[in-house]
Order: C-alpha cells, then structure tokens, then sequence
C-alpha cells in the first residue's frame, strides 16, 4: 500500500514540473512596478509641499494633502497617499483622511501631513486652520498606513492660545513622548520651535510647553518676509549613530531661497539646549528647497526627503543620500533613478 502511494505522489510530482519551470521563467507581477499598471508615476509628476515618506513592510508611503495635486493648496481634499516599491514609480494616490464636515475644529487649507509607526499603531501629524486663534496641529491615529485615519481628541492638540504649525513627534531615551512644532512669526514675529509632553496614546498634552529656540538664534537664517520676522518650518529629529540628537529645520536662507538647517542638542534630549550649525545643510547654494524629512530605504541607507522648488507650484519630491560625519549630516548625492519611467502623464 505505501509503494502504490509513493508511487503516484511521484508521478504527480512529475507532472507538476513543467508548470513549476514556467513559472519560475515568468516574472511574478509586482517584480518589475513598472510593468504593474499601478505603480505608472515617476517622481517627477508628483507635486507635494512638505513631503513625508514612510517606508513599511516592502512599501514607501508618501504623504501629501489632496490640495497640492490640484494646484489649489485652500481646497478641502483631505490627505492622500503615493505607494512605490522603489521609491523611482509611484501610484496614483489614494485618500486617507477626509476631513469631517461637523463637529470637527479644522478647516482647510491643511498642510505637512507626516505619518509616524509609534507604540505598534500610526500617527497622523497634521496643520490645519479653523481656530480663533490661527492654525493648530491635530494627531490622527490608524491601524495601518493607508488609513483611514481618526482624530484624537475634540481640539487640536497644540495649545489653543498659539498659532502652530508642523507638529512632529520624538520619544526621548527616557520614553517620554514629545510633540515637536512651531510657534509661528505671524503672532510672535520671531518664529519659536517649542516642545510639550504628550501622554502615551498622543492624545493629550501633559503640562505647558517649553522653548527651544527662535529662529533668529541660527546663525544661516535672514528675516522673511518683512526686516523684523523670521520663519520656523517643519522640524524632523534624528539620532545620530554617535548618540547626539540632532534636529533638521527650515527657514530662509542668508542670500537667497528657502533651505535646511541643523541644530544639536547639547543634552541629547529634546529639552536641549540646542546649538546650531553654521551652514545650512541644504539652501546654502540658493537651492531654494525645504521642509524635510529623513528615513532610510529598504537597505539602511540613510536618506533625505524634502520639496524644492519653494513656489510657483512647481514643488516636486527631492531625494539625496545622507551621510553622518562628527555630529553633523551631509548630503552625498541625488538618489537617481536606476531605471527612469517613461511617461506622457502630464504634471498634476
């Protein structure tokens, strides 16, 4: 009885050779995005101020509100996401948030949404309008990166006496969760970078906030837009394989254009102080690009991500290389394209 067995398991395994070697000679179809039907946008098509790319289980994630493709920043068209597998062909995009129509603060235009896997789910950091008191940041959580988000809390969760903006958040070594965000020039003149303890869930501040510094203190910042106001935009934190905290932030640059600066903290936490860097790390050659971001690829390569040019509605996605040397990093080059897509898509 087993000989009979064995033998038809070994003829069954026979006949299922020849179609086990043709589909070992055709390509699985998500190989090649190009060839998918899905992933048919370059990088180049994509307009997006303010970009955030999260990379999960095999996908990067680009983050942008629906406004920008439009070329209508004010519209009310929520939060979308661009899919790649190799950061060069993109998807068309797919909404993630809509904004509630009662019973909710925020209004349009929304700006720098940035998407964070913290404590095992992800945080959606976003500013909007509709407050007495100018912009807030609100936190939207989801139990996957495509959404759909919801909002934490009935109010925005940056303090309602401030106009804020660019809400990002940091876990100290100690875990203490913080939300990093910007106190903006057109109530104090002096853009502030400020920070306040959050509860675990994100959903609450803990206490009153602290300042970190003003945009006048970085030595590669000029007043923008009038002689007396400077600008504080989008800040992202970065530890450093050396163990420094290190903070990138933008402003307008000394000479010409919007740019990228480095600040350190001296403590190693977000309390500070925070020393900065000379020169700005992009921006210093009148690039004018900015409001970044930084996250690494697939292979651990450490990479930066951040819009340029700053207007005209001509704002695309730039991806360099980053390297770390002492306590600063350095751009290393463009990531180029391997296998550039042909398309006849015109920009959005």
């Amino acid at each position: 009885m087993k000989s009979k067995t064995s033998l038809l398991l070994t003829l069954a395994a026979l006949l299922l050779l020849p179609l086990a070697a043709l589909q070992a000679e055709v390509p699985m179809r998500g190989d090649d995005p190009a060839q998918t039907g899905v992933f048919t946008i370059s990088l180049s098509d994509i307009r997006v101020r303010d970009p955030f790319i999260l990379a999960e289980d095999g996908t990067y994630y680009l983050y942008a509100q629906g406004g920008n493709r439009a070329r209508k920043d004010s519209a009310d068209f929520g939060i979308e996401v661009y899919r790649s597998r190799d950061l060069v062909h993109w998807s068309e995009p797919k909404q993630v948030f809509a904004r509630p129509k009662e019973g909710f603060w925020g209004k349009p235009p929304i700006w720098a949404p940035e998407v964070h896997k913290l404590d095992g789910a992800y945080f959606l950091f976003a500013t909007m309008a509709g407050r007495a008191g100018g912009r807030g940041t609100q936190i939207l959580r989801s139990e996957s990166p495509e959404g759909p988000f919801v909002v934490l809390g009935e109010q925005a969760n940056t303090p309602p006496e401030q106009r804020c903006l660019d809400g990002t958040p940091w876990i100290d070594t100690d875990g203490t969760h913080w939300m990093i965000y910007c106190h903006e020039w057109l109530q104090i003149k002096d853009g502030g970078m400020l920070a306040v303890k959050m509860s675990k869930d994100w959903s609450t501040r803990l206490g009153e906030p602290i300042t970190l510094f003003h945009a006048s203190q970085a030595p590669w910042v000029r007043p923008h837009p009038k002689p007396e106001t400077y600008v504080t935009d989008g800040p992202f934190l970065h530890r450093m394989k050396n163990g420094k905290l290190l903070m990138i932030w933008s402003s307008f640059v000394k000479g010409h254009g919007y740019g990228v600066g480095q600040a350190i903290s001296k403590s190693g936490s977000v309390a500070g102080p925070w020393m900065h860097l000379e020169k700005p790390l992009v921006g210093g050659g009148g690039e004018d690009g900015g409001h970044s971001m930084i996250f690494r690829d697939f292979s651990g390569e450490l990479l930066l991500a951040f819009h340029q040019p700053n207007g005209g509605s001509l704002e695309r996605p730039k991806i360099y290389r980053l390297k770390e040397e002492n306590d600063a990093l350095v751009l290393n080059g463009a990531l180029l394209p391997t296998k550039p897509l042909s398309s006849s898509r015109p920009n959005p």
